[in-house]
């Protein structure tokens, strides 16, 4: 049996039944990994010991008493936006910085009521406005594969964490690709599920039409694990799809015989990595091996949705962050303040770092007088547009594919003197955020620099046992997710 950090969840879980090991023995081993290796990653922003070991030892009281649950005794760490009683939650911001939730977040409750173990929160962008996790107050996470390089972002702490043995699993949020972006570049899985699938209820809201939580784990297996959990109706959150999710690990097959994929043209335009298309294109070839069919098919408001998203989300933030006043709750300049107006300016100011003080200014412009119809109304017409596409060619095949990220990790700073090249790491991520539609990141190979390349599938809404039965196929029918960082 590997390393007991170095486990699948289903792996742990099988030990766990059988006897082979105990849910403070396997805690235990992920917290040391995590004091080993962490001052280096830096996945973390909150670790909770006592706490994961008070729970593992209620975890192994009750297999003793011969219960089960779902994911009993298994370390799980949480992104720092999901609110969580008892343990901070800042969202990677100086402005929450100290914020203890009196509530935890319902996807948390159902973690719990799974019997998970939960390590602490993991580093993020601010407000998972990012796609580097560099933009976080506090500190930048490295990628375990190098550690010069980011970890992708702006679920970036969750991913790195999983990649490097300091959780068996984690959660993410993701918005325009802040889950399935890092998966790739950290080569883990990462699954954004249909908008509605999960809860949203005790997110640190950045766009509340987009954002969406989803697992990062270390295979596909794992991931429906997870899904299964975190899936479901909550009557606290009225977005959430009213029927309950279906089993997902039943629906894990090798067999994709028959399945229609679509290859979008636009997918392989200027800018995509070298690298990156023949690992794709390569990967392609392995369904049509399988028996799955392949054929190109066309997703013609590609090109729109970098703009698109760009001025919803911002719009949305502009709304959310609102609530960040410094008077009832989190960072409060210092000083004696003439009026309430100057107490705002000065808090939100320092508060605020500059990725989340340029949205929050540009989501205000696009919904301003005069403006509203021209940039928010517009933006809102082309996404569904964008969903159109995706109907029009879902009418034809069960899945499209592409590669997640146009390259692999950059390096850190790299791209943070332009905005606009950061924002492109997420070019092929944000048109299924604004569809609504769910899609998974898996790896399906290396660069020459032996950095992890993702393969994207997506899905029609609802769909995600479809995304899991092809992303297992191929998983079973290649090496790439056994391969670890050599950290």
């Amino acid at each position: 049996m590997s390393a007991l950090w170095n486990l699948t969840l289903h792996e742990a879980l099988d030990a766990l039944r059988h006897g082979e090991s105990t849910a403070v023995a396997l805690t235990q081993a992920v917290l040391e990994r995590i004091l080993a290796v962490d001052n280096d990653i830096r996945a973390y922003l909150t670790l909770t010991p006592e706490a994961a070991l008070e729970q593992a030892q209620t975890a192994d009281a009750l297999r003793a008493e011969g219960q089960d649950a779902p994911l009993l005794g298994v370390p799980i760490a949480i992104k720092d936006n999901i609110s969580t009683q008892g343990i901070e939650t800042t969202a990677g911001s100086k402005i929450l910085e100290g914020y203890i939730p009196p509530f935890d977040a319902t996807i948390v409750r159902r973690l719990k009521a799974a019997g998970a173990v939960i390590l602490g929160k993991t580093n993020l962008d601010e407000f998972a406005m990012g796609s580097s996790t560099e933009n976080s107050a506090f500190f930048p996470t490295r990628n375990p594969w190098d550690l010069s390089r980011v970890p992708g972002g702006s679920s970036g702490g969750s991913a790195a964490a999983v990649a490097a043995g300091e959780a068996l699993a984690a959660v993410g949020t993701d918005t325009g690709g802040s889950v399935r972006q890092p998966a790739a570049l950290c080569g883990v899985v990462g699954v954004r599920p249909t908008y509605g699938r999960c809860s949203r209820y005790g997110l640190v809201a950045f766009a509340s039409s987009l954002d969406q939580p989803g697992p990062l784990t270390r295979d596909v297996t794992d991931a429906a694990l997870l899904l299964q959990v975190l899936a479901g109706h909550d009557p606290l959150d009225g977005t959430t799809w009213p029927e309950a999710a279906p089993d997902y690990v039943t629906a894990l097959s090798a067999d994709v015989q028959g399945l229609r994929i679509g290859v979008p043209r636009e997918y392989f335009a200027a800018g995509l990595q070298p690298d990156v298309e023949r690992a794709v294109r390569a990967a392609l070839q392995t369904f049509v091996e399988l028996g799955a069919q392949v054929e190109e098919v066309q997703l013609p408001h590609t090109d729109y949705a970098l703009a698109t998203y760009y001025l919803i989300a911002p719009a949305e933030a502009s709304a959310n962050l609102a609530r960040f006043d410094g008077i009832r709750y989190g960072f409060r300049a210092e000083g004696d303040f003439e009026t309430v107006t100057e107490l705002y300016a000065r808090t939100r100011g320092a508060g605020f770092g500059p990725e989340v003080q340029r949205r929050i200014m540009l989501g205000t412009y696009a919904l301003s007088a005069g403006y509203y119809d021209a940039y928010y109304l517009k933006a809102q017409k082309v996404r569904t547009l964008i969903k159109g596409d995706f109907d029009a060619a879902f009418a034809h095949v069960d899945l499209i594919a592409g590669p997640t990220s146009p390259t692999t990790a950059f390096r850190l700073g790299e791209r943070t003197a332009d905005p606009l090249q950061m924002y492109l790491a997420d070019i092929f991520t944000l048109s299924q955020a604004l569809a609504g539609i769910p899609a998974l990141s898996l790896p399906c190979g290396f660069d020459a620099d032996g950095l992890p390349i993702g393969l994207q599938l997506a899905a029609p809404a609802l769909h995600e046992a479809r995304l899991f039965r092809a992303a297992f196929a191929y998983e079973q029918a290649t090496e790439w997710h056994k391969h670890k960082p050599a950290f």
